[in-house]
């Protein structure tokens, strides 16, 4: 029998109505990491959200299976990409916005906070110059703001914590919450990366669940759970108020913000971090090629416990 925690899975949450999108849910089983395609039913208008252009950190390979398989899913459903969307530099997979963008002709965007995180980064890599996300995204999406996917209305929540630029997208009765919330019997996501702070996730979170009861909250990761051996990536706000092991109703602040900071404190870098931010905060771009025609990825020594 396939392991589905070793599979590609696509699950599709339909429309619930006027205003409401179709949502694909597609799992990649390397990082755990969840893409999403969001789209209006009426216009087929659709933006891809968080896609991993595939690395095996191994042998410094890279690969475009998921994008790949993301574009089917677009190419079989009759729709049309309209943006590129990532929700903040991730540590764990590489992004494949530029090759998305190349291959769709959609503009790509991600938080405005992200040039502060790349002026953290490039002190880690003393690399002062390498990285320019006004450059390299085509929009920098501030807190509040607003735009189209098709005829539906979509607006950006600025959800610190994780990273201190990291944002949320909120389309209809579906939100998109990354790294902040994972599902309701796991909890919620790290927050000991450099500029990411428990307290602010706390706040970010209590704002994701300020939303109305019936919003499907779309999480960026998922491993299994302790009673579960299948990716699961979509449950409601109430759902989260009522489960969530971490932040359910009655949850005092402190309580949260001890509990995570001793387990983020027994937590490993992630495999792929050190290769995936020097590749993330150029847009998805490896560094220029060297004279022989290569590109080489920097590796900092002694810079982390």
């Amino acid at each position: 029998m396939t392991d589905p925690l070793k599979s590609r899975v696509v699950r599709h949450s339909p429309s619930a109505g006027e205003g409401s999108p179709d949502v694909w849910g597609i799992y990649e089983p390397d990082t755990g990491s969840i893409q999403y395609i969001c789209a209006d039913p009426k216009t087929r208008q659709a933006a891809l959200i968080d896609v991993v252009w595939n690395f095996d950190h191994r042998n410094g390979k890279f690969s475009t299976e998921s994008m790949d398989q993301v574009l089917d899913l677009v190419r079989d459903n009759d729709l049309k990409v309209q943006w590129v969307l990532d929700t903040h530099p991730h540590a764990d997979h590489v992004m494949a916005s530029a090759h998305l963008k190349e291959r769709t002709g959609a503009p790509n965007a991600i938080g405005a906070l992200v040039p502060e995180i790349a002026k953290i980064w490039a002190d880690i890599y003393n690399l002062p110059d390498a990285f320019e996300p006004s450059r390299d995204f085509d929009h920098l999406f501030e807190e509040g703001e607003t735009f189209k996917i098709g005829e539906l209305d979509a607006r950006v929540m600025l959800s610190p914590g994780h990273t201190l630029g990291s944002i949320s997208y909120v389309c209809g009765d579906a939100a998109f919450v990354h790294d902040t919330l994972m599902q309701p019997d796991i909890g919620t996501s790290r927050s000991d990366f450099p500029g990411g702070k428990t307290h602010e996730l706390w706040d970010s979170i209590q704002d994701i669940l300020a939303l109305p009861e019936n919003t499907r909250l779309y999480v960026g990761h998922d491993y299994g759970g302790p009673e579960r051996d299948e990716p699961m990536w979509e449950a409601t706000v109430a759902e989260h108020k009522a489960k969530n092991r971490h932040v359910k109703d009655g949850t005092a602040r402190e309580d949260f913000i001890q509990r995570r900071q001793e387990r983020d404190a027994t937590l490993p870098l992630p495999h792929r971090i050190i290769e995936a931010l020097q590749v993330n905060l150029r847009g998805g771009r490896l560094p220029p090629a060297e004279n022989d025609g290569n590109h080489y990825l920097k590796y900092p020594v002694n810079r982390f416990d």
